[in-house]
């Protein structure tokens, strides 16, 4: 009994060991890249052709300076129109999901279930299949090429993901809550934005989540709805960077440092908000 218990033992350690070295192995796979590109983006050209892989002999950040001081990059702005179309669609998002997921959830009517999954049709229908469609509607209907353009695909789009998250969050809501406070007096809309509203933050708060990754890097309609230089956001503006011919990698990494910067930033921010977000809706979404 002894022998098989140490036996046991020692193939328990055996195989902890090596499911903690492929673990290491994975993460060290994703940290790479962007350890990679830092130190990359230290190097001229030049040395970065020389040597792709190792690390600068004279670190510099002229990459750096030269995107921050040519305007004819144009990054300052397409960051700004990047953090003002993601701001103003989170906002859109998060109010629309929160109101028709709470309707449908709370409210009985007969084309309650017909509108849900019409909604829910919305998460299955790929959204690059619309391009053309969307780029012709746009285009007779004089909404291309605004700096409002983008909002309504991120918003349409991104509400079927917020709904059905809200939705299912507001059923595991008491309705006796909202039935004390009628009887205490509060009236429908103190009750939806004063008591319901605050119990679904962290379910809202996942949804805010989501949304800002997918309107920060989208890049299909910005391409296909933006011609104005000046309107285009920030995937667009990472184009330029690289040549028909030839691309400078280093200063490319570079820029992609510097718009990475404020979604990381927020994200460290905001961490704690953020694990409370997405296990409230891993768990009651």
């Amino acid at each position: 009994m002894k022998k098989d218990s140490g036996t046991h033992k020692v193939r328990r350690g055996v195989l902890g060991t090596v499911m903690n070295l492929i673990l290491w192995i994975f993460s060290l796979s994703c940290i790479f890249p962007i350890v990679w590109m830092i130190y990359s983006s230290l190097k001229e050209k030049r040395a970065f052709n020389a040597d792709i892989i190792g690390f600068p002999k004279s670190p510099t950040l002229i990459n750096y300076t030269r995107i921050l001081s040519n305007s004819d990059y144009h990054l300052g702005a397409s960051m700004w129109n990047s953090v003002r179309t993601t701001v103003l669609s989170i906002v859109l998002i998060v109010a629309f999901s929160f109101i028709v997921g709470y309707i449908l959830s709370r409210i009985h009517f007969k084309l309650n279930r017909l509108i849900y999954v019409m909604f829910l049709m919305g998460m299955l229908i790929p959204i690059h299949s619309l391009l053309v469609p969307i780029y012709v509607v746009f285009k007779k209907c004089g909404l291309s090429n605004q700096w409002f353009t983008l909002l309504f695909p991120y918003v349409s789009f991104g509400l079927p993901m917020g709904i059905f998250l809200v939705e299912g969050y507001v059923k595991t809501v008491p309705v006796s809550l909202e039935e004390a406070a009628a009887i205490d007096g509060s009236s429908f809309s103190y009750t939806l934005w004063h008591i319901i509203f605050p119990i679904c933050k962290p379910i809202l708060v996942t949804v805010a989540i989501i949304q800002v990754f997918s309107c920060w890097n989208e890049f299909s309609f910005a391409l296909v709805l933006i011609k104005d230089v000046g309107l285009q956001t920030v995937p667009l503006a990472l184009t330029q960077f690289k040549g028909q011919f030839a691309s400078d990698y280093p200063k490319q990494m570079a820029a992609m440092l510097i718009t990475m910067a404020p979604i990381v930033i927020l994200y460290f921010v905001f961490s704690k908000q953020i694990i409370k977000g997405m296990v409230a809706g891993a768990v009651k979404g």
